[in-house]
């Protein structure tokens, strides 16, 4: 029988962790879960039921409505991946509009919701075989985790990267405004009480400022690689 790991990958915004967790779990034949996307959905509750706008954001109906958020990863045969579910209805593309980017660092720091998402992403890793990336997945989720990466780049250079994307994906945004976005996440990601973004100490830092995918996914495989030929 084929050894299994667990691998989690930690890091900023739009430093690709979700495509390289897909490349990984995909070659490995592991289950891949991307945190964000959870966090992304709670957001996304949140904004329809107007907890949450520019102006206010009620975190104590929020907390007392957790129990009624149910979330799901169902695999798309068709992608190769498997997609986010809010309370039973395909929400993968709203999540990712930049109108949840600018609410999701505010929604994660509330101790209730990641007490909630940890709990569930710590029972999707109990058999190992998993890929997940997010912010805490290394120091809280999977502290014991055989391999551990941390991924970062410029701030530029991720907001050109998003930007790019949602343009593509036929939104509406400036550069200016993306990378404002990307800064301010960056600042409440590190600086929250609850599960800041830091790297573990045993975490393997990648700045992937100027690799391609394919570079960056040949650097991991073969940590990987080397780490379950040593077990």
């Amino acid at each position: 029988m084929d050894k299994k790991i667990t691998i989690a990958i930690d890091g900023f915004s739009s430093t690709g962790k979700s495509t390289l967790a897909k490349q990984l779990a995909k070659h490995l034949g592991y289950v891949y879960v991307d945190t964000g996307a959870m966090y992304r959905a709670v957001t996304f509750f949140a904004m329809q039921n107007g907890y949450i706008n520019i102006d206010s954001f009620d975190k104590e109906i929020l907390i007392n409505s957790l129990p009624s958020i149910k979330l799901q990863f169902k695999f798309n045969a068709d992608l190769g991946f498997a997609e986010m579910y809010l309370n039973e209805v395909n929400v993968e593309t709203e999540i990712r509009t930049i109108e949840v980017s600018n609410f999701v660092s505010k929604v994660a720091e509330v101790s209730e919701v990641r007490a909630k998402l940890v709990e569930q992403q710590k029972e999707m890793g109990k058999d190992k075989a998993i890929v997940m990336d997010g912010r805490d997945i290394g120091t809280v989720v999977f502290p014991y985790a055989e391999l551990k990466i941390f991924m970062t780049a410029s701030a530029t250079t991720r907001a050109q990267r998003r930007y790019d994307e949602l343009i593509k994906k036929g939104d509406t945004v400036t550069y200016d405004e993306v990378l404002a976005n990307v800064e301010e996440r960056d600042y409440i990601d590190t600086h929250r009480k609850d599960s800041p973004l830091v790297m573990a100490d045993d975490a393997i830092e990648i700045d992937n400022s100027y690799l391609t995918r394919e570079e960056q996914f040949e650097v991991v495989l073969d940590l990987v690689n080397e780490i379950i030929k040593a077990l």
